[in-house]
C-alpha cells in the first residue's frame, strides 16, 4: 500500500475577509471532492484571510497512479482563477 501526501499553498484573489475566504475553499474542497476519489482539507492558515494550505491524501498500490491523481488535482487547482499555488509539497510513502 502506497501513500501520496500533497500540501499546497495558496493565495487567495479578491478576498477581503475570512467569510470570503472560506466561501472560496470551501467551494474548491468541494469541487476536488466530487470529481476525484481523495481526501481533502484545509491544514493551515485559517485565521490567515488571503493564504491557505490545502492537504491532499491518495491512497493506492501504485505510485504511477497517485502521481496522477495528484497532478491532476494540482492541474485543477491551478486552472481555478480565485486562487494561485503558491508551493506544493508532494511525498508518496
Amino acid at each position: 500500500m502506497l501513500v501520496g501526501i500533497c500540501e499546497l499553498d495558496l493565495l487567495i484573489y479578491d478576498s477581503n475577509s475570512l467569510k470570503e475566504k472560506r466561501q472560496v475553499i470551501n467551494s474548491l474542497i468541494g469541487r476536488i471532492k466530487s470529481r476525484y476519489n481523495v481526501s481533502i482539507a484545509e491544514v493551515g492558515e485559517q485565521d490567515t484571510w488571503n493564504k491557505s494550505i490545502i492537504g491532499i491524501s491518495v491512497v493506492s498500490n501504485n505510485g504511477i497512479m497517485i502521481d496522477k491523481i495528484v497532478t491532476s488535482v494540482i492541474n485543477f487547482v491551478d486552472n481555478d482563477h480565485r486562487v494561485e499555488i503558491i508551493n506544493k509539497k508532494l511525498e508518496i510513502l
